[in-house]
This record gives C-alpha cells, sequence and structure tokens, in this order.
C-alpha cells in the first residue's frame, strides 16, 4: 500500500464522510481515492476551486456533523493557514493532512522536506494550541490518520498529519487492523434541552459536546473571541475563561496526546538521535550500524511533534554526552531539542535539496559528536 493510500483508507476507517481539497502534488492520490471511496460508505467528495475554499468547506462540514478532513502541500497549506486558526478560535474538529515537499514557493514538487514543522505550530496568528502528528511508516500513517480523527474529535480542535513526500508515495506490505480492532472516538453529544446549550461552556468540562447544525440547537460560530453562546465579546471575565479551556484542554490531555517510541538501549546509551518522518527511517538504520561498531546510542522517534514531548526529550537527553536530530530542513524541531536540553549537546544534520538524509550521514555524527560539516 503506498502512504497516502494508506491515508485515504484510514480516514474512511475512522468515520471521515466528507472530503474537500485541491489537486497538489505530492498529495493528489489521497484526494483521488477519497473521490473514490467516499461515495461507496455514503460519504460526500468535492473539489474546491483552491486551498482556502477546501479547507472553510472541511470547517462548513464539520459543523455539519460529518468527521471532515482536507490534504495538500506546503504551498496550499500556507493558503489553510487563516482558516485553519479560525477553526482554532471556534474549536471545529477537522483534519488537515501535510503531505510535505521541498521549497520555498513551488520548489521541487515531487521531493520531500520536512520544512513545514514551524508552520504547523506557528502558520496561524495569534496564539493557540495544536495537534500535529508524523509517521514515519505507511502502516503509522494508517494508524496515525484514524487517531487524529480521533484526537480532534476527543479534545473539539483541528490536528494536523504532517508527513512528507518520501512517506506518502513510499510502498510497503502492511498488515491492517479489522474494524473490530480500532478504537474509534465519535463526537459527544449533548444532554441539555436547546435552550440551556452553550457551545463553548468554560463549565464543567474541558470539551464542551458541539452539536450539529440543523439539529435544534442555536449557536453563533466566529472567528472573534467570543462569549459561551459564540457571540463576540471583549469582556475579559468571558475570554481569559475560554483562554484558560482551550490550553488546559490541551495541557491536561498530553498524556493522551503525546505518541514516540524510545528504544530499551537508552538507559545504556551516551548518544540518542531524536528523529521523525521519513528521517527516522534513516537515523534506525544509522543506528544499528552504529552499534555494530560499538557505539552506545540509542533512538528516540517522536510521532507527536506539536505538543512538543519536552519531558521526554529532556529525560531521555539529561544524562548523555550528545543528543544528534537530522531534519530534512535547515533547522526546525532542533529549537525545540535545543530549547530544552541545551545547545551545547546538539548537534545538527540538516538538508534542503529535496534528497534524504542517509544513514551514513547520520552515523559520522553518532561517531563524530561534532558538529556535522555543514547545511547542504
Amino acid at each position: 500500500m503506498q502512504g497516502n493510500e494508506a491515508c485515504a483508507e484510514g480516514a474512511i476507517a475512522a468515520g471521515c464522510r466528507f472530503f474537500a481539497g485541491y489537486p497538489i502534488t505530492p498529495a493528489t492520490e489521497i484526494a483521488e481515492i477519497m473521490a473514490a471511496r467516499l461515495p461507496q460508505v455514503g460519504g460526500k467528495f468535492i473539489q474546491m476551486e483552491d486551498e482556502i475554499a477546501s479547507i472553510a468547506a472541511v470547517i462548513g462540514g464539520s459543523v455539519g456533523g460529518a468527521k471532515s478532513m482536507t490534504a495538500t502541500s506546503g504551498p496550499g497549506f500556507s493558503l489553510m493557514q487563516e482558516n485553519i486558526g479560525y477553526a482554532a478560535m471556534a474549536e471545529i474538529p477537522c483534519l488537515i493532512v501535510n503531505v510535505q515537499r521541498t521549497g520555498p514557493s513551488t520548489g521541487l514538487p515531487t521531493q520531500p522536506s520536512q520544512g513545514d514543522v514551524m508552520q504547523a505550530r506557528w502558520g496561524t496568528h495569534g496564539d493557540h494550541p495544536i495537534i500535529v502528528l508524523c509517521p514515519s511508516t505507511v502502516r503509522e500513517v494508517y494508524d496515525l490518520t484514524v487517531r487524529a480523527f480521533n484526537l480532534a474529535e476527543r479534545y473539539r480542535t483541528p490536528v494536523i498529519l504532517l508527513m512528507d513526500a518520501m512517506i506518502g508515495h513510499m510502498r510497503e506490505q502492511v498488515m491492517l487492523p479489522g474494524s473490530g480492532e480500532l478504537e474509534i472516538w465519535d463526537r459527544a453529544p449533548t444532554d441539555v434541552p436547546p435552550e440551556w446549550y452553550k457551545a463553548y461552556e468554560n463549565e464543567p468540562h474541558d470539551v464542551p459536546p458541539l452539536a450539529p447544525f440543523g439539529t435544534g440547537y442555536r449557536y453563533h460560530i466566529t472567528g472573534l473571541h467570543h462569549d459561551e453562546h459564540g457571540y463576540p465579546t471583549q469582556r475579559l471575565d468571558e475570554i481569559r475563561p475560554w483562554l484558560r479551556r482551550v490550553f488546559g484542554k490541551i495541557e491536561r490531555g498530553l498524556s493522551e496526546i503525546l505518541d514516540y517510541t524510545v528504544d530499551p538501549y537508552l538507559d545504556r546509551a551516551e548518544v540518542v538521535v531524536i528523529a521523525y518522518g521519513a528521517t527516522a527511517r534513516a537515523a534506525q538504520r544509522a543506528v544499528l550500524l552504529a552499534r555494530a561498531r560499538g557505539a552506545r546510542v540509542s533512538l528516540l522517534v517522536l510521532r507527536t511533534l506539536w505538543p512538543f514531548p519536552e519531558e521526554r526529550v529532556e529525560s531521555a537527553a539529561e544524562r548523555l554526552h550528545c543528543v544528534v536530530v537530522p531534519e530534512m530542513n535547515l533547522g526546525q524541531l532542533v529549537l525545540e531539542v535545543e530549547r530544552v536540553v541545551g545547545r551545547r549537546k546538539v548537534v545538527r544534520i540538516n538538508r534542503a535539496d529535496g534528497q534524504m538524509i542517509d544513514p551514513e550521514e547520520i552515523l559520522e555524527a553518532i561517531e563524530r559528536r561534532g558538529e556535522p560539516r555543514g547545511y547542504r
């Protein structure tokens, strides 16, 4: 199965029934497959005129009660940023898939990159939490697509699945779970009558139920700061409780949201490699080669990029001499690693030329424990 195909099939399995999108390399296969698959399960597909309209339609589909998604790549992801902020402000669950390609601008449309990591976190203006997941295998694409929908519905928030062209176009043999093996979280229904309903109620729960439009529940949706009924406000006694709740629901859910793999060799290691996405595959090979040569090295693979798992990274690097961070960009997630563990411990390996970081580059950094030879 191809990575993009796994994304589409994972979305169907998670209960996605609405897709709006615009073709863009290297994400187009997701839209093509969803156009064929959604009608088979009673869903709806629509090709929009551009990426701005796509994310707007996805927000509307979600408000109407359907699990909704779109898929794009870097240039389209940039166009979606304002409405991603709108979805965060209005607390609309939806999935945005970004199959990254080399940029900036049109860049290298068919080549892989990890250049949108910071845009995924900070692309929209203002302060808001966001959940960003990142797979490194085709099976993980399927699993994390399901998980992304679950988290979106559970926490009533947009979720970004940050793939790259290598994973999106890669083909691997995978064993998919049966329908009964999947954990699916659906939107929590409200149990109050329409006259009592508050779509943005701050008490007593972090995540108030979102009643679909057309079911008798009336509320306002806006990108402005709003009161518990959704109407615009400038009152601090209404704005501050909303901020505390929206950030608090993610902070209090970290044990459920954060996802990573630490190999059991960490307790004996002197060096740890921290990687994600397609680069984690090269890192895994490099770690095996280094161990065969006697190096004491471990691997931490991140599947949740945002919120950044800073406690896990800090504890993994606390007693180690060196932290190696390979990325297909000129330094993005490594900034968070350096913030947590200190710059002196961190060795960067960066490429932004559309080519994969190969295991030998990571192996050299492990063995030298010094700065690599520079950017490519």
